[in-house]
C-alpha cells in the first residue's frame, strides 16, 4: 500500500525538519517546501495528499497561499491544515474562511496533527465494504 503523501510548506527549517521527522516515523511520506512558490512547483510533480502549511510566512502569507490553492482546480481538493504560533480565534476563522481543512497551534500536539492527518486522507482499506 502507498504511503499517505504529505507536504509541508513553512519557512522556519528547524518546524519542517521536525515534522518531517515525525511524520516519516509514522510512515508519512514527506515532501518539504520553503515557501508558496516552491509549494506551487512541487504540486505539479508531486501530489500530496494533505498540505500542512505555516500561516506567518515570507512572500505570501498562509491564508493567501490556501485561498491560491483552492482556486485552482486540480488541486482545490487536496486538504490543508495550518500550523501556526497564531492561535487567536480570528485567526482559526479566516483559515476555515480561506478553505482550511484545520488549525493546529504550535507547539504542535503530534499526536493529535498525526491523528488529524489520518483522519483527512482517504485509505484504500477505508473505501472497502
Amino acid at each position: 500500500m502507498p504511503k499517505p503523501k504529505v507536504t509541508i510548506v513553512d519557512d522556519d527549517r528547524d518546524t519542517r525538519e521536525l515534522l518531517s521527522l515525525a511524520l516519516e516515523s509514522e510512515d508519512f511520506e514527506v515532501n518539504a517546501a520553503a515557501n508558496g512558490l516552491r509549494l506551487i512547483a512541487s504540486l505539479q510533480l508531486k501530489r500530496p495528499d494533505v498540505i500542512l502549511m505555516d500561516v506567518n510566512m515570507s512572500w505570501i502569507d498562509g491564508f493567501e497561499l490556501c485561498k491560491a490553492v483552492k482556486k485552482n482546480e486540480d488541486f482545490r481538493d487536496i486538504p490543508i491544515v495550518f500550523i501556526s504560533g497564531r492561535g487567536e480565534a480570528e485567526d482559526k476563522r479566516r483559515g476555515a474562511e480561506v478553505g482550511a481543512a484545520d488549525y493546529f497551534v504550535k507547539p504542535l500536539d503530534l499526536d493529535a496533527l498525526i491523528k488529524r492527518l489520518r483522519q483527512l486522507i482517504p485509505t484504500p482499506s477505508a473505501q472497502e465494504p
